[in-house]
């Protein structure tokens, strides 16, 4: 059950509803969002711990409205001048009916309004249905210098049957107001003893630098690397493949993104948790992070599971693409990375520091597995 459900609700309000819930042992911690088509009435939110084990049970929530942008509670005088219609329900009684892909649930307010929801659980876990062009080695590169520079940002992923997915997210999690109230708060606690600067998280530019820090250092968050370079983006494509563990005809895959046509059509998200689904390039200030500036890095920080079908969805509505695939036979390795590193781009220069030394060395005189 845990991980996040999109749909839709209808009943005496309707619009989409999104559910995140979070296993934390005893049950399933997690939030609903309802997202009002009515302009007039703001987006409601629900947080609840469900039971495990159980395909069906009911639930009193207490109900908050939320800013669409910040997704913080609305003070009462707030949503009074800002929307001057609105009579917000305390508390909805829910019941709930969950399957392996499916929950529905249907609610009555103390207000006497009620509806009913259908969600689906994210298929983000599961292999890509991208449809990629393949192309050797020598193609790519003659593709890679011929797009306009700056336009396009670059992922590479060492096997083409990985979807786009952050690290938090591949861990089974969802719930980012936990990942916030928690993980930060103890990651910030911990970082304050190592790091030289004293990032100051009321500050939306050093929030940014600290996940992207702890993210380069291994911790999982919702933010997805990418780089303005598509041979960066191929060394870390092949650089994490492993020919040993596939077949030769496996490939690996570079993500291309159109980042100047998806900023023009999509609003940036200025917080981790807004009351919407977002996906927001993110271009992070590179304080105590070395890596960042050779890497040519930058980040989409998102609260979205299944990227994939998200960006897909967005390119529906919109008629025009925004993401493209590349997929190269990992066959090619031991000659891309050696065309690689005569560009000066290896371990060395893309990871400063005795690590990243030892890899480049690793790399020249040992046989990759």
């Amino acid at each position: 059950m845990n991980g996040q459900w999109i749909g839709t609700f209808t009943g005496t309000n309707n619009g989409p509803l999104i559910v995140e819930l979070d296993d934390v042992g005893g049950g399933y911690e997690g939030f609903f969002i309802a997202i009002d088509q009515n302009p007039a009435l703001p987006n409601v939110r629900g947080d609840f711990i469900a039971p495990k084990n159980s395909e069906k049970f009911s639930l009193r929530v207490f109900l908050t409205a939320v800013d669409r942008a910040t997704g913080n509670p609305i003070l009462a005088d707030a949503l009074k001048s800002t929307f001057p219609t609105a009579i917000q329900a305390k508390y909805t009684d829910s019941n709930w009916s969950v399957s392996d892909k499916q929950i529905d649930v249907s609610w009555s307010s103390d207000l006497g309004t009620n509806g009913i929801g259908i969600v689906h659980k994210s298929a983000g876990h599961e292999d890509s249905k991208l449809v990629a062009t393949e192309m050797d080695w020598n193609q790519f590169k003659e593709h890679a210098t011929g797009l306009e520079p700056a336009r396009f940002v670059f992922r590479g992923q060492g096997n083409n049957r990985w979807k786009l997915r952050t690290s938090f997210h591949r861990t089974g999690r969802a719930n980012l107001h936990r990942f916030m109230r928690q993980d930060v708060s103890a990651l910030y606690r911990h970082m304050t003893g190592l790091a030289p600067h004293r990032f100051n998280l009321e500050n939306s530019l050093d929030y940014a630098a600290f996940l992207a820090l702890v993210q380069h250092h291994g911790y999982p968050t919702p933010l997805l690397d990418w780089t303005l370079s598509p041979f960066i983006a191929a060394y870390f494509a092949f650089k994490n493949a492993k020919p040993r563990e596939l077949p030769e005809a496996d490939k690996v895959r570079l993500h291309v993104l159109d980042t100047i046509k998806w900023n023009s059509m999509f609003e940036k998200a200025q917080v981790l948790a807004p009351a919407f689904l977002y996906m927001t390039i993110l271009e992070p200030l590179a304080l105590n992070n070395p890596r960042v500036l050779p890497q040519q890095g930058l980040f989409a920080v998102t609260n979205v599971d299944d990227l994939e079908k998200y960006i897909a969805d967005r390119e529906m509505e919109r008629e025009t693409t925004f993401l493209t695939a590349i997929d190269i036979s990992i066959s090619e390795r031991p000659k891309v990375m050696k065309e690689l590193a005569l560009m000066g781009i290896n371990a060395g220069s893309l990871f400063p520091g005795l690590d990243g030394a030892c890899e480049q060395l690793k790399e020249r005189y040992f046989s990759i597995p």
